[in-house]
C-alpha cells in the first residue's frame, strides 16, 4: 500500500473502511504528505420520539438495519426510542424482524442472505454474546450457522457494551429507552462515531432542533439515511473526515490557487 500511496502520480487518498483501515492508511498519506478523505465505520442513532408514525417508522428501522444483512456503514445500529413509544416500537419492531426469510439470496422469498465472511458472522456472534452477559436481553434471533447470522434484536442496550460501544457491522438491531427528547441527544452523541442519523417525529420544527443537537456528519428527519450525490457526505469523531459528493465532495481534491496582479 506505501508504495502506491508514495507514488509521486498519487495527489490524494479516498477510502471507504474501517476505522482500523482509515487511521492506517490517513498515518502513511501523513507521512508522503497527500490529502485524505476517509469514511470509515459507524454506529448511527436511528432517534424515535412519542409522537412518531409508529408504522412508518419501524418499516423504515427494520430497512435501515437489515438491508443488505445489515452491512452497511450508514444502516442505524443504536434505536433510541423515547419512553412513551418504546413498548409498541419494540413489540412492532420484533414482528418485522421475525418476518424476515434469511437463506439463498438467489430465492424470491429470501429478505436477508449471509454475510460477507464467516469471521465477521463470528465477531457478531461475540459482540452480542457479550453485550447479554453485561445485561442486554435478546428478544429474537442471535443465532449462526456459518456465515448465515439471524436477524437478532436486543434491549436494555448501555455505553459499555459491544452493541453500544462499537460498530455492529451486521443484522443485529440494539434498542436503547430514553426519558426524555434531551436524553436522546445525549445517548445519541455517547458514541465514538458520527456518521449518520435519523429522527422521527411529526413535529418537523422539533425534528430539526434535535437534528442540530446531534454530533452527526449527516442527520435525516423522517426519512431513511443514505447518500445522495446532491448532498455532502461524510463523518465525524471516529466515522473519519472530509467530505465526498456534492460541491464540497469535487472540491476536496482542488487547490486553491491564488494570482495577484498589482
Amino acid at each position: 500500500m506505501e508504495n502506491i500511496i508514495q507514488s509521486d502520480i498519487i495527489h490524494g487518498v479516498a477510502l471507504t473502511g474501517s476505522e482500523r483501515a482509515g487511521s492506517s492508511v490517513g498515518a502513511l498519506a501523513g507521512k508522503h504528505i497527500k490529502k485524505t478523505v476517509l469514511e470509515l465505520g459507524g454506529s448511527d442513532p436511528f432517534i424515535v420520539l412519542d409522537d412518531a408514525d409508529l408504522e412508518k417508522t419501524v418499516t423504515i428501522a427494520t430497512q435501515s438495519r437489515m438491508q443488505n444483512a445489515g452491512q452497511s456503514c450508514i444502516s442505524a445500529k443504536r434505536f433510541i426510542v423515547t419512553k412513551g413509544i418504546s413498548e409498541a416500537f419494540i413489540a412492532r419492531f420484533q414482528e418485522k424482524i421475525e418476518a424476515l426469510v434469511q437463506g439463498d439470496p438467489f430465492e424470491k422469498a429470501t429478505t436477508t442472505g449471509p454475510m460477507a465472511r464467516i469471521d465477521l458472522a463470528e465477531q457478531l456472534a461475540k459482540q452480542l454474546t457479550e453485550s447479554v452477559s453485561q445485561g442486554a436481553a435478546l428478544l429474537t434471533g442471535g443465532g449462526r450457522a456459518n456465515s448465515n447470522f439471524k436477524p437478532a434484536l436486543i434491549t436494555g442496550v448501555k455505553p459499555g457494551m459491544p452493541a453500544f460501544d462499537q460498530e455492529t457491522f451486521g443484522p443485529l438491531a440494539a434498542v436503547i429507552t430514553v426519558a426524555s427528547e434531551q436524553e436522546a441527544a445525549e445517548v445519541a452523541n455517547a458514541s465514538r462515531y458520527g456518521l449518520g442519523a435519523s429522527i422521527w417525529t411529526k413535529d418537523i420544527e422539533r425534528g430539526e432542533r434535535l437534528a442540530r443537537e446531534i454530533e452527526s456528519g449527516s442527520v435525516f428527519v423522517n426519512a431513511l439515511m443514505k447518500s445522495d450525490v446532491r448532498l455532502p457526505f461524510g463523518g465525524t469523531k471516529k466515522s473519519g473526515y472530509g467530505r465526498e459528493l456534492s460541491e464540497l465532495g469535487i472540491k476536496e481534491f482542488v487547490n486553491a490557487k491564488t494570482i495577484s496582479v498589482v
